[in-house]
């Protein structure tokens, strides 16, 4: 693979564990009360799955499973429907304190809706509308996002798929016993090649 190929490809901005917590706190200083425990339940999942934001804002309320304790991804929310490569159905197991968040916010939403993250003025959020929220927690809470070239980001720069490769730095970095195949499984890519190719560089060494 050319060098500008592998630039292109691989993960150009995450956050370690604790600047995730940074931004979920920060969930409470930003927005109207009543979308502070959406906003929370948006960054924990993302975190915790590594949830594309296509896929995030097309869950439904009945895609949690188990008391809540797992999360059913059907083809046809997943990246690359409907084409020959369609991935199979998915579950994924959820962190507990995520499980908790969610029953939580469940309780207490202040809309009644089929979608799992209904926005202020629809019943749906929109990829854009999690993108806008992320962009204003990453601010209030200050977090400086690590960077492809080593240097710090901006607040600004933490995006819902910043989100995501943060998974895999977290899985390889801040716990034990993880492979690069769990990781490509947790992110459900097609081959670990991908995985590999996408975050040689934040794996731990």
């Amino acid at each position: 693979m050319s060098q500008n190929t592998d630039t292109k490809v691989r993960a150009k901005v995450w956050l370690r564990p604790g600047q995730v917590d940074d931004l979920r706190s920060a969930c409470y200083d930003v927005g109207a009360d009543y979308l502070q425990q959406r906003n929370e339940a948006i960054i924990a999942l993302m975190y915790d799955t590594g949830l594309r934001v296509g896929e995030l804002v097309a869950l439904d309320v009945d895609h949690l499973r188990d008391g809540n304790t797992a999360l059913y991804l059907p083809t046809s929310i997943q990246k690359d429907y409907p084409t020959d490569s369609s991935p199979a159905p998915a579950t994924l197991e959820l962190a507990s304190d995520v499980s908790r968040l969610l029953s939580s916010y469940l309780t207490n939403r202040w809309k009644d809706s089929s979608a799992l993250f209904p926005s202020r003025s629809a019943a749906r959020i929109t990829t854009q509308g999690v993108r806008d929220a992320v962009q204003k927690i990453s601010v209030a809470a200050g977090v400086e996002p690590y960077l492809l070239d080593g240097s710090r980001g901006d607040p600004g720069d933490v995006t819902p798929h910043a989100l995501r490769h943060s998974v895999a730095y977290r899985m390889m970095n801040a716990e034990d016993g993880n492979e690069l195949y769990d990781v490509r499984n947790r992110l459900r890519h097609r081959s670990i090649t991908t995985t590999e190719q996408v975050y040689d560089h934040i794996l731990r060494r």
